[in-house]
């Protein structure tokens, strides 16, 4: 077996794993990652930030979704890296994207900006054009 690629979703799925491992050549390479966000969690994502950048005027400005992005970004404990500009007159945000976010932490962002907007009696419509009934929030149970 030259390659193998196996989903951790119960038992019998480690087990297959663990078999292959244990039959693998030396010098073999093994690489465990957690999954991406998936598509119905990032459309609801974007259409939380989308109605919180219409509703919510942020210290006297109405900011755009990708502010929303980053400001959420900075809440979830997420790397967010500043450094100051060429004229030294500000900073420019070199922070992380929403894209490399695991189920979980966009889970965990989701529930950062619902909070948020409960806070703040802030209506976050569930977008109705195209929408998936799986708004996951977290990883699901192994």
């Amino acid at each position: 077996m030259s390659r193998a690629d196996f989903i951790l979703s119960d038992g019998r799925s480690r087990e297959e794993a663990k078999r292959a491992i244990d039959g693998a050549p030396r010098f073999s390479h093994v690489n465990i990652k957690v999954n991406k966000r998936t598509i119905p969690q990032n459309a609801r994502l974007h259409a939380m930030l989308t109605q919180l950048a219409k509703q919510v005027e942020w210290h006297g400005h109405r900011l755009p979704v990708d502010d929303w992005k980053l400001i959420f970004m900075d809440a979830l404990d997420r790397e967010v890296r500043t450094v100051p500009s060429l004229d030294n007159r500000g900073f420019v945000n070199l922070g992380r994207s929403t894209s490399k976010l695991t189920v979980e932490e966009c889970g965990d962002m989701m529930i950062l900006v619902e909070k948020f907007a409960a806070e703040r009696d802030i209506d976050l419509k569930e977008p109705t054009e195209g929408k998936h009934n799986d708004t996951e929030r977290s990883t699901p149970a192994h």
